[in-house]
């Protein structure tokens, strides 16, 4: 599986950005996806997950009830639709892909590890 994040940029605190990530190699509709960044100096860092019927999702606490996840399966995109953003939002974001269809609160799933797919990363800028 080949992923492609794409949509970061520059935004002021409090503004919106919508990152997209489409694979190819393998229909979406058959993975685990979730996007995780990293600021500079910083530990990795998971940020959503979403399961491969769409039905689950998963966010870490700095997330919950800025950010949503989805996917479109019939363009074979998951997204990350960011409101409020902060300045601590700042990293590069990473999305990644699963064959796996477990869960998406394991260890492996929230460390990173059990995804084995990873794209470039975007980079988001959040002035304050």
């Amino acid at each position: 599986v080949q992923l492609q994040a794409s949509g970061g940029g520059s935004v002021q605190a409090g503004g919106s950005m919508r990152l997209s990530c489409v694979a190819s190699g393998r229909t979406i509709s058959s993975l685990n996806m979730g996007w995780f960044r990293r600021a500079p100096g910083r530990e990795r860092e998971f940020v959503a997950a979403i399961s491969w019927t769409g039905g689950r999702t998963n966010y870490a606490d700095p997330a919950k009830g800025r950010f949503t996840i989805s996917k479109d399966n019939a363009k074979n995109t998951m997204f990350l639709q960011m409101n409020s953003l902060k300045p601590e939002d700042t990293a590069n974001y990473y999305c990644v892909a699963d064959e796996s269809t477990g869960s998406l609160s394991t260890v492996s799933a929230l460390n990173g590890k059990g995804y084995r797919n990873w794209g470039q990363g975007t980079q988001v800028t959040v002035s304050s």
